[in-house]
């Protein structure tokens, strides 16, 4: 469904006052966004139409609408036009990583959970030697640009990619395992490891935000201005040994992070 931008008082609304043309407007349709009157999914009027209704060159709606995509609230579709963004969060919970594969062989515990929200998920999985980047090297305890086996993931719901999931190993502890394949591993990476004789008793998890990188961007396919958060997953052996370092990158339009934690009761 097309909206409409139909107020008599448009024009006169963008006279005088110290905030630019293109902001009121970005603000107008902003507030009709967040109010629910121009809802996820409906087309906005085209660039010409908003023009004549405010009164102003094409130019000045064009830097309008430029605001709301980089605040993640419009998605341009070209060539069909701009689209107030859908959203619908991903709850992703760090701890969950750490739990036992589904009892299902074909899904993991990303499928699962989006397979139960009735939505359909799909992941692409890719598998390389690379040099061990300094956050890397780092977190395994290896000399920096020594190999380590990279299995690189990116997730989609609905056909629309919502993190990405890079796991890495050192080299010697995985060359012959099923890790070295771009398939999914039916049970877990974490048991993997067990059963090779390196299982994990603890991880350290670290969330750093920032802005993505131009790989990021590439591989999530990210509109301007939206940040990520990144975390960072460090699983150890008993005698403090590293053995896995993921690093998730997660958009910040398409997740709520939530922490799940057990008090133990040391109260009166």
């Amino acid at each position: 469904m097309l909206v409409a931008v139909s107020e008599t008082r448009n024009v006169q609304s963008l006279r005088g006052g110290t905030m630019p043309a293109y902001q009121r407007i970005a603000a107008a349709i902003r507030d009709k966004i967040t109010s629910g009157e121009f809802p996820p999914g409906d087309q906005l009027p085209t660039e010409l139409e908003l023009a004549e209704q405010w009164g102003v060159a094409r130019q000045t709606v064009r830097n309008g609408i430029a605001v709301l995509v980089s605040e993640g609230l419009v998605v341009a579709k070209r060539p069909l036009g701009h689209f107030v963004r859908r959203r619908e969060d991903m709850l992703y919970r760090p701890q969950g990583e750490s739990r036992d594969q589904p009892a299902s062989p074909e899904m993991d515990g990303f499928c699962q959970q989006i397979t139960e929200e009735g939505r359909t998920p799909t992941q692409t999985i890719d598998v390389s030697l690379v040099q061990a980047t300094p956050d890397i090297a780092k977190r395994l305890q290896v000399e920096l640009g020594s190999t380590v086996v990279a299995r690189r993931r990116v997730r989609f719901i609905n056909g629309e990619a919502v993190n990405i999931n890079d796991s890495h190993f050192p080299y010697g502890i995985v060359k012959d395992s099923e890790i070295m394949s771009p398939a999914d591993v039916a049970r877990g990476t974490n048991q993997l490891l067990a059963d090779l004789g390196y299982p994990q008793d603890r991880a350290i998890d670290e969330i750093f935000t920032r802005m993505p990188t131009p790989e990021e961007i590439h591989r999530l396919g990210l509109g301007p201005g939206t940040p990520v958060a990144i975390h960072y997953v460090t699983g150890y052996v008993a005698d403090g040994t590293p053995v896995r370092c993921t690093i998730n990158v997660l958009p910040s339009d398409q997740h709520v992070i939530v922490f799940e934690r057990k008090f133990e009761r040391t109260w009166s």
